[in-house]
């Protein structure tokens, strides 16, 4: 069996079930490449079985969103509000922000960006840089930063520009920032919601990074009034007891996240040697994930499913493949023995 370029794997990543029932006979266990989460998770501790069997206590999530700020470098806890995982902002922001006449993205990106506002008939147009948006009063941009796929990291002087002149529109700028922990360089979380930049709005999420995506947990920095407003309509339990516990211990360890990064960046040298000896350009990524160009990319993609591993492809452009990072010794030794091969 082929998978074609129209097929759900294009769309976004962890549809391992689904390469599961489609290549039953590939080789277990499947090595999911396609999510860019870091492989070696966080070890975060569980919690107690007395917070399971209770609701969370407000101090516990105020402890949580104070941790967060910390690590974000906020200075104000009213700006930050913890959801379960940051795709929770991207589906609300649409029924919360106030006269949005359309919709721009900068492209190509998470496909929910642009399908949240399409599904509620807010034009959307698409841009390959912010410096492009064309704007009309009260547009929302959106733009991830470093972005996915391609790991383009916009300079922080630009987003700042930007947010000013869309706020002169009574705009909002939305920047995803969901791989930021493993290189914060251009980080503008310490700066979204304040009074300099009251419709700049950060979305941070905890799961890639820290290897728990399972536990759903992310964050939203933006003006205190519009955190109110979801904090208010999400109501008092927006993440379980194990979200608190792992985020919790997380954000008090910068010890594991400076390590971590070292580690990253080494693995993704080691990848970035396998796949140009291979035969792939490397045209982008970050510490996660690396985006790899192959005029045989669709061929590579069904070669690595009969081999039991799943990676992303992409309809815009059907000679990109996105890896993810191995765990272990056996994964990386797949993969190196797959891509040997020729497909």
């Amino acid at each position: 069996m082929s998978a074609a370029i129209t097929d759900p794997f294009t769309h976004h990543g962890a549809h391992l079930g689904l390469a599961r029932s489609l290549w039953p006979d590939a080789p277990k266990p499947w090595i999911d490449l396609s999510t860019a989460i870091n492989p070696s998770p966080y070890p975060a501790p569980h919690p107690s079985v007395q917070a399971r069997a209770r609701l969370p206590d407000p101090q516990e999530l105020q402890n949580l969103e104070a941790a967060a700020a910390r690590a974000f470098g906020v200075d104000d806890p009213d700006r930050i509000l913890a959801t379960a995982g940051s795709e929770t902002v991207v589906r609300f922001l649409p029924h919360v922000l106030p006269a949005v006449t359309a919709a721009c993205i900068v492209w190509p990106t998470y496909s929910s960006h642009t399908d949240i506002w399409q599904s509620l008939g807010v034009p959307v147009g698409r841009v390959s840089g912010i410096e492009r948006a064309s704007l009309a009063e009260g547009t929302v941009v959106t733009l991830v930063n470093p972005n996915s796929p391609d790991g383009t990291m916009t300079p922080r002087e630009q987003l700042l520009a930007a947010h000013d002149r869309i706020a002169d529109l009574d705009g909002f700028l939305v920047i995803d920032e969901a791989f930021a922990d493993a290189d914060a360089s251009c980080s503008v979380a310490s700066l979204a919601g304040t009074e300099r930049y009251p419709r700049m709005i950060v979305l941070r999420s905890f799961g890639k990074f820290y290897g728990l995506a399972g536990v759903r947990l992310g964050f939203m920095i933006g003006a205190p009034a519009l955190v109110k407003r979801i904090r208010t309509a999400l109501g008092d339990w927006p993440v379980a007891a194990d979200a608190i516990t792992a985020g919790l211990a997380a954000y008090n360890d910068p010890l594991w996240a400076e390590r971590t990064r070292i580690r990253l960046r080494s693995a993704t040298r080691k990848l970035d040697a396998l796949l140009i000896r291979s035969g792939f350009d490397i045209v982008g990524g970050t510490p996660l994930f690396r985006l790899a160009h192959s005029d045989l990319a669709q061929a590579r993609f069904n070669q690595l499913l009969r081999a039991g591993i799943l990676v992303r492809p992409f309809t815009h452009d059907t000679k990109l493949l996105r890896f993810g990072l191995p765990h272990g010794d056996a994964a990386w030794r797949r993969l190196r023995e797959t891509l040997r091969a020729r497909p």
